[in-house]
């Protein structure tokens, strides 16, 4: 069913919502899926393991808001975050963030809605998931967006959940457009093309969406490409490994150096 409304809106959820207890546990048939991890701060996000201490999110599921809930043009505290692990009615481990690195731009959606976040410790051990830096999506690549949202009539606790995509229909410098079935909190979780036949490969990262109160209304949405963003994973990947942050070349330009 295609939504009507028009304006897609960021796919973050509040952090109030909270995982209950549910058992008997189920535990995943795909070992490589606790990749796929939930973030809990300002609001309640998706992201992805892309390394033992790298979570690959949007940028708007980091950005402060104000006492109203609106968001501002600046970012929350790393020590106000945590990474919860496990795709299950509750987490079996959490981390806490060290840093993150993320444009000048995306803080709400759109043109920048990408960050990565670096861990306080590796998770060693991990499965991980390899973001696709080296090409860009093209019309007609299929979309399987992972996330951990949960719409306000689903009947099912917060959990990891495939949602239906469709094919990508539009290709902008920053972002790519496909129908697919968006919750509050999935934000910041992968987009994978499941006609490779791996889940391992990252192609784009949720942004926004045309939702309503169900997840099983297929809307307009909203990912962020990878592949402009080059030099954010690289420093990532050195701030990670001990360099300061100040001396790198810029990274956080709003001008994607890699868009077309």
């Amino acid at each position: 069913m295609q939504h009507t409304v028009e304006r897609p809106v960021p796919a973050a959820q509040q952090a109030a919502d909270s995982r209950d207890f549910v058992a008997p546990i189920t535990l995943t048939n795909d070992p490589t899926a606790d990749a796929v991890v939930r973030i809990v701060g300002a609001v309640s996000c998706t992201g992805t393991l892309i390394a033992d201490d790298l979570v690959l999110t949007a940028h708007h599921c980091v950005s402060a808001r104000s006492p109203s809930g609106r968001v501002l043009a600046e970012d929350v505290a790393p020590e106000r975050l945590r990474v919860e692990i496990g795709g299950g009615d509750f987490p079996y481990a959490e981390s806490s963030v060290r840093t993150f690195v993320a444009p000048e731009c995306g803080y709400a959606q759109g043109e920048g809605d990408i960050a990565i976040l670096i861990l306080s410790r590796k998770l060693v051990g991990m499965p991980t998931w390899s973001p696709r830096i080296d090409k860009a999506p093209h019309l007609g690549e299929a979309t399987d967006p992972i996330g951990f949202g949960r719409c306000a009539l689903d009947s099912t606790t917060i959990h990891r959940e495939i949602r239906t995509g469709g094919q990508v229909t539009a290709v902008t410098p920053g972002q790519f457009i496909a129908d697919a079935s968006i919750c509050p909190g999935d934000s910041g979780g992968p987009v994978y093309d499941s006609h490779q036949n791996t889940k391992r490969e990252v192609i784009g990262v949720i942004s926004a969406s045309v939702m309503d109160m169900t997840s099983h209304t297929v809307g307009t949405s909203y990912f962020t490409r990878l592949d402009v963003w080059q030099p954010l994973f690289s420093a990532a990947r050195e701030i990670a490994d001990g360099a300061d942050p100040n001396s790198l070349p810029p990274f956080r330009s709003c001008t994607a150096p890699g868009a077309d």
